[in-house]
């Protein structure tokens, strides 16, 4: 009998309980909550699904870069060729053109003997021994044939007389006092000049003017 009343009892307990406003409130906000959470992980679920097929797409994608990422490499290795390309067609041009720069130097030394020979021979003497003439002439022959050869490799005499003093192609050895040429020109020349392509092979020994106007402008310098 007892028994029935406390079960009676808590019975009515519930119901009083649940006919509270804040108990009430209590139970609705937990169902809130739930709900929310279930939406979460909706979302979440939803995200991870399309992040799934993004990533379900990225394989064209992922072609796509690296095409991209082949076409820039081979762009830069035809650029690295072709400035290759460019610096070895320049390196055997000047191989070509400067490769007998040595030889045709120490040919010109043998030139300058050759002039000096024919120097030597006294004025007059040529026409009164016939044999020194066809000497002579040998001599000078041979002297035409060198720079003939030397000069098919490119070599070619610096013409500098009544041209401005270049140190780069002249080397100065005497000044000549002269109050009407302009100031600094070449005037005699000692030794002959040479180059070879645009390289000086040697340097013109010269005498240039001193005391003329500085502010005149003699012929440019071939």
């Amino acid at each position: 009998m007892s028994d029935e009343k406390d079960v009676h009892d808590e019975s009515n307990l519930e119901k009083r309980d649940m006919k509270n406003p804040a108990d009430r409130d209590a139970l609705k906000r937990a169902a809130d909550d739930f709900l929310k959470s279930r939406k979460v992980d909706a979302a979440a679920e939803i995200a991870d699904e399309q992040a799934g097929e993004a990533e379900a797409e990225d394989p064209l994608a992922a072609l796509e870069k690296e095409n991209l990422e082949l076409r820039n490499q081979t762009l830069r290795l035809a650029a690295d060729m072709e400035n290759l390309l460019r610096r070895t067609a320049r390196d055997v041009a000047d191989a070509k053109t400067y490769s007998v720069a040595n030889f045709a130097r120490d040919m010109l030394a043998v030139s300058d003997n050759l002039a000096r020979a024919l120097e030597a021979i006294p004025a007059g003497a040529r026409d009164n021994d016939a044999g020194l003439n066809a000497l002579a002439e040998g001599v000078e022959m041979t002297e035409r044939a060198m720079m003939a050869a030397l000069d098919r490799y490119g070599v070619k005499k610096i013409e500098p007389v009544g041209q401005k003093f270049d140190p780069n192609f002249h080397q100065a050895m005497f000044e000549i006092p002269d109050n009407e040429v302009p100031n600094n020109t070449v005037h005699q020349v000692v030794q002959a000049g040479y180059v070879i392509g645009d390289r000086v092979l040697r340097p013109a020994m010269v005498g240039v003017t001193r005391g003329g106007p500085k502010d005149a402008k003699p012929e440019d310098a071939e």
